[in-house]
């Protein structure tokens, strides 16, 4: 399937793990229409593992009738009335990560069953994976049977960064890669997933995003992967990440519930279209200062000329004064020339710099400014 820019979702797993229901996912898609998420990006509503009986019946994977009643094509049809895509779950391995069917060995038989479906999104995981299989070949072969199952499936790839995958997941065929391990719903989590991907993410870019996991916002230390909670400033410091990363946003709060900060910031237009921009390129690492090297400076470039500049702070030791030198975006120091400024957050014009934007930042914050050289 041909993307152009990160997808942007919703998925059961970091709030409901196992309790899931087609009423359940019904909802959700209500609510992504009538609360605004689908008219701020959001389309692909994914059912994560769990929603599958223990065994195949005459070699098809069969939706748990008990949870889903009215079968995989019902909700598909709801899901695409309210203008939304459906997403789905199997796995590489012989079992899911729970202990289901994988689709090792059946991959051409589930693609096609997704497409009977009219499934739009197939989240692939590694769980149980026979230790002499070759991950490369596994993925591969979902590729080529979602290629030719007669429906355009996106194809997120989910193996926690195992085997170098940044390295050939493109070749592959693969639309999203998973790059870490799960994320939780601390700070702890989401900072280490950011610097575990600091120099991992240069061949990133149209139709080939590097997938950090599943948005935390909102979830306030309930749910599935609920370890802690994190606080306002925290969540969006991590959302303003995964947008300047070219992540996908898949959102992982139960959105009927999420309060109308984190439900902002879910929604942020401007982090939204950083993170959308049709050029699509991974940003690069400027440099870590401090004593503690948790200030992280990088920058980006999009649509148009224009270029992005992050400081991200995520230390705990106090307000650190962070620099972006022109020079590192390509714009020579003492040429003269002038740069308009824009923060990327509030949309509000910066004025107009030479030479380098610097600003003092606060631990667990961040700015990003929008730049474009004046004509």
């Amino acid at each position: 399937m041909k993307i152009k820019t990160p997808p942007m979702g919703w998925n059961t797993w970091n709030t409901f793990g196992n309790k899931i229901n087609e009423q359940l996912i019904m909802e959700i898609a209500d609510t992504m229409v009538e609360k605004g998420y689908k008219d701020a990006g959001y389309e692909y509503v994914i059912i994560d593992d769990c929603w599958h009986l223990p065994e195949r019946v005459n070699g098809r994977q069969v939706p748990n009738p008990e949870l889903f009643p009215h079968g995989m094509k019902y909700l598909a049809d709801y899901i695409h009335s309210k203008g939304l895509k459906l997403g789905m779950y199997s796995c590489a391995g012989v079992k899911t990560c729970e202990n289901l069917p994988g689709s090792f060995g059946y991959e051409y038989t589930d693609a096609a069953q997704f497409a009977e479906w009219e499934v739009d999104y197939l989240k692939y995981d590694f769980c149980h994976f026979p230790k002499t299989a070759d991950a490369r070949a596994a993925y591969t072969t979902m590729s080529m049977a979602l290629r030719n199952c007669g429906r355009d499936i996106l194809f997120a790839a989910c193996n926690w960064g195992r085997c170098n995958s940044h390295l050939w997941m493109r070749a592959r065929g693969v639309n999203t890669y998973r790059s870490t391990a799960d994320i939780s719903d601390n700070k702890k989590s989401f900072s280490d997933i950011f610097e575990s991907q600091l120099e991992n993410i240069s061949l990133s870019g149209n139709g080939f995003f590097n997938d950090m996991d599943m948005l935390i916002v909102g979830m306030n230390g309930v749910g599935n992967v609920g370890l802690g909670g994190c606080e306002m400033n925290e969540y969006l410091l991590h959302f303003a990440i995964w947008a300047f990363f070219s992540s996908p946003l898949i959102i992982g709060a139960d959105i009927r519930k999420l309060s109308e900060e984190a439900k902002a910031i879910l929604q942020n237009k401007n982090l939204i279209a950083l993170n959308q921009d049709s050029d699509a390129l991974p940003p690069y690492l400027l440099g870590h200062d401090g004593v503690d090297g948790k200030l992280i400076s990088m920058a980006k470039m999009l649509s148009g000329g224009r270029f992005a500049a992050a400081i991200f702070n995520i230390g705990d030791d106090g307000w650190k004064k962070g620099s972006v030198m022109f020079s590192d975006l390509g714009i020579p120091v003492g040429a003269g020339i002038k740069v308009k400024l824009t923060d990327a957050l509030t949309g509000k014009e910066l004025g107009i710099y030479t030479d380098c934007y610097q600003e003092n930042v606060e631990p667990m914050e961040f700015r990003i400014v929008q730049g474009e050289i004046m004509k």
